[in-house]
């Protein structure tokens, strides 16, 4: 990205504009010398990782020179705020499903070495978590996202608050409520299945 003093007075807006209007990435250079430090600052509070950082603010402002065409932006510091922690958000989503397929894959090898004996005990703890999941996909996504977070992921209130952007007073909602509401639905799955 290339970076020109010239347009240094220019307002966001006029930046944007002028960059829509003649696709030239010194525009985006000049957004970047102004904002880079805070979305880095952003991507590190999420991401916890300089190197994760530093690549996902890169990412971000390569993406800008493509989304900035889908939007209408009145308040260009608040909504790369939002965008910024967007991207961050997704990258963690997809990096704790790659880390679910590890584990899964992990736990299904511990299971190929163990004697019959424990076998049984672990198909009882494979249809609970099997229950767990499919409870799991009937509360809403923000409870969870928490609840998973909370009781699979083990995470503090605070670790959670940090990923998800949501607040202390939501959290602890989202978890009381969904831990109410799954364990309604395991119930109920239980019954289910003694039932057939």
């Amino acid at each position: 990205m290339l970076y020109n003093s010239k347009y240094a007075n220019y307002s966001d807006a006029e930046l944007i504009r002028a960059f829509l209007e003649k696709e030239d990435t010194s525009y985006i250079g000049v957004l970047y010398a102004r904002y880079g430090h805070l979305v880095l600052g952003l991507c590190y509070k999420y991401l916890k990782n300089k190197d994760e950082a530093e690549d996902m603010t890169m990412h971000v402002f390569e993406s800008l020179m493509h989304d900035l065409k889908k939007h209408s932006i009145q308040y260009f510091k608040s909504w790369l705020y939002t965008y910024s922690k967007n991207h961050c958000l997704m990258k963690l989503r997809k990096d704790q499903s790659l880390l679910k397929k590890q584990s899964d894959l992990k736990y299904s090898q511990q299971m190929d070495v163990e004697n019959e004996e424990d076998l049984h005990l672990h198909e009882e703890k494979e249809t609970m978590l099997h229950l767990l999941d499919k409870a799991l996909t009937n509360l809403n996504e923000e409870q969870r996202w928490c609840v998973t977070l909370f009781y699979k992921e083990n995470k503090s209130y605070v670790e959670i608050q940090e990923i998800t952007g949501y607040s202390a007073n939501e959290v602890k909602s989202f978890l009381q409520n969904g831990k109410r509401n799954l364990k309604l639905k395991m119930e109920a799955l239980q019954n289910e299945q003694r039932a057939n």
